[in-house]
């Protein structure tokens, strides 16, 4: 039986939330294991919509779903999300697993988050402030707090006490914010704690069990590969593994336990936050993309910076992940232009270059090499059959999989589940049905 890692081959908000929802009726359980509540998956059923910032996609339709260790949990936003979900008529109790072995995000790790983006002289990031990286800082530091610790009565106190004090010594020193009340943040985890006891356990045992006796994974990544801690545009990168190794390190499992790799991308490209963005388009026709594709962030709401299909950069993605197939998402944003620019190149002062820039100076200095490719001015909304396509609609997929090297298995068409095209003879679907 086939299991399968999907996660986002550029910048994040590729439509990760619709394709793992799309494929979770295939699986019996869907796994979340990197990031926190700072990447928001949307998914559209029917009327409804669903944003979900930790609990895992696959749990709109009816699977196990299961956060992993490789997760940093902030208990009230977790909490939230599980009463949206309840009051949706969605069953979460008994079907949502949380790994003892994830790490606990307290509010001073937002505020360190905070003044860290703000301090004078630091390159900053534009994160989302929600305290996920200094939650890592800590974890990587071996002073964090786990949820199995959290659970401890005995012993949580102590070691809540020791983080705390750590954190008031940083505040004081920096004289930075007004005065924290650690006692008042202590006795509101103790409550968390109660309200999400039933549903930690030891993960790791759970998903492994799963794979023995047969039972298939679906694995969501968060994020995107270009924003992977070690593999993406550092520093502008999120703070864990986004890659598709990442996988077995954030859920425990083994790396043979993996089967195939699905990255999704764009038609286009869009980044959220600072960092170098070769092909991003600062014209009308940036801001055309932005608002036919409704591009703004599900969690924070920011504007993201649009620009166009970078084919190095998918290559690059495709090497890091090993991408078995990819799918194509919001195709038919592009329906809107008369010649739609493709990146098929990177120059570097004037020199070509094939390798990815390892610092953010230099992909900065990048210049993208274009070929104009025609657009359709057709309308590709809602289509869910590959011969439908505008000629020059499937010219442009064909393109894009020829330059990539890797197959597009399918193309989504629209936010619904039914907006989508699964195409002739791809292996994506055997992938799936295995």
């Amino acid at each position: 039986m086939g299991n399968i890692v999907v996660l986002g081959a550029q910048w994040g908000d590729e439509g990760k939330g619709k394709v793992v929802d799309l494929f979770a009726e295939r699986f019996d359980i869907v796994i979340r294991y990197q990031g926190g509540h700072n990447a928001g998956h949307t998914v559209r059923i029917q009327d409804r919509q669903f944003i979900l910032k930790l609990v895992p996609s696959g749990i709109l339709c009816g699977k196990l779903a299961v956060i992993g260790n490789g997760l940093v949990i902030d208990p009230a936003a977790l909490l939230e999300e599980i009463e949206m979900l309840e009051k949706a008529g969605i069953q979460v109790r008994g079907r949502l697993f949380i790994s003892n072995r994830a790490h606990v995000i307290f509010p001073f790790h937002r505020m360190l988050e905070r003044i860290s983006e703000a301090r004078p002289g630091r390159l900053a990031i534009g994160t989302t402030s929600r305290g996920i990286g200094p939650c890592y800082e800590d974890k990587v530091a071996r002073r964090g707090i786990r949820m199995a610790d959290l659970l401890d009565r005995d012993n949580f106190r102590q070691l809540y006490d020791a983080l705390a004090e750590d954190k008031e010594v940083v505040r004081t020193a920096f004289r930075i914010g007004e005065p924290i009340d650690f006692a008042a943040i202590r006795a509101q985890y103790e409550e968390y704690a109660e309200r999400l006891r039933p549903m930690v356990c030891d993960t790791a045992k759970l998903l492994n069990e799963a794979i023995r006796s047969g039972r298939r994974l679906l694995f969501e990544g968060a994020q995107g590969t270009m924003l992977d801690i070690d593999h993406g545009t550092y520093p502008f990168v999120t703070s864990s593994s986004a890659c598709a190794g990442g996988a077995p390190i954030g859920a425990g499992v083994p790396p043979t336990a993996i089967h195939a790799v699905v990255g999704v991308s764009k038609a286009y490209v869009t980044r959220v936050g600072g960092g170098p963005f070769p092909t991003e388009a600062l014209d009308e026709r940036g801001e055309a993309l932005r608002r036919v594709g409704v591009e703004f962030g599900a969690v924070t709401g920011r504007p993201r910076r649009c620009g166009w299909f970078d084919i190095p950069l998918l290559r690059y993605t495709a090497m890091i992940n090993g991408f078995d197939s990819l799918v194509i998402t919001k195709l038919d944003v592009l329906d809107q232009f008369d010649e739609i620019p493709v990146c098929v190149g990177y120059k570097l002062h004037g020199q070509p270059i094939d390798e990815m820039p390892a610092t953010h100076r230099a992909m900065s200095a990048v210049e993208p090499v274009y070929e104009m490719l025609p657009g359709w001015r057709s309308s590709t909304f809602g289509l869910t059959r590959y011969e439908d396509l505008p000629t020059r609609a499937r010219q442009y997929l064909d393109f894009l999989e020829e330059r990539i090297g890797v197959e597009i298995g399918c193309i989504s068409t629209g936010p619904e589940r039914d907006q989508t095209i699964w195409r002739p003879g791809g292996k994506l679907r055997d992938l799936l049905e295995r």
